[in-house]
């Protein structure tokens, strides 16, 4: 089992991939967006040569649990994943993941640079982390 995880944001997707056991994630890269159907070949090229099944789209939800534009669009483009690469989508919450992400790159004094650099790659890492131990763990999410 190998799985995808994307923090799709305006400008960059980050890309963290699990290990072939699906126990650990680690960043894969950053993909700077341009269009729509370049973002999803640049996808698509990860998936076959990884052998992924799945994918873990972040979801950024709003702090009370609602949906904003930005939920909306990752719903837009786990729908368009579904449907053009034909693997499983699955929607996980991240609510503060690139926060999180952040935190973490600036306790490793990191600079400004390379933290914009890394941010998404290390919030798609969180994202699929915690998709991955829901698994070994059910009901803990």
């Amino acid at each position: 089992m190998r799985v995808l995880a994307l923090d799709i944001g305006e400008k960059r997707i980050g890309v963290s991939i699990s290990d072939e056991l699906g126990i650990t994630a680690q960043g894969l890269d950053t993909i700077n967006r341009t269009k729509l159907d370049e973002d999803i070949e640049k996808i698509r090229r990860l998936v076959e040569s990884a052998g992924i099944t799945e994918i873990v789209v972040g979801l950024p939800l709003n702090l009370d649990g609602s949906e904003g534009l930005s939920a909306q669009k990752a719903t837009g483009f786990a729908g368009i994943l579904r449907r053009d690469l034909g693997v499983n989508v699955i929607l996980w919450d991240e609510r503060l993941s690139t926060v999180a992400a952040e935190k973490s790159l600036l306790e490793g004094d990191l600079s400004r640079r390379r933290r914009k650099q890394l941010r998404d790659q290390v919030a798609a890492t969180l994202i699929l982390q915690g998709y991955l131990e829901s698994l070994s763990h059910p009901g803990a999410n």
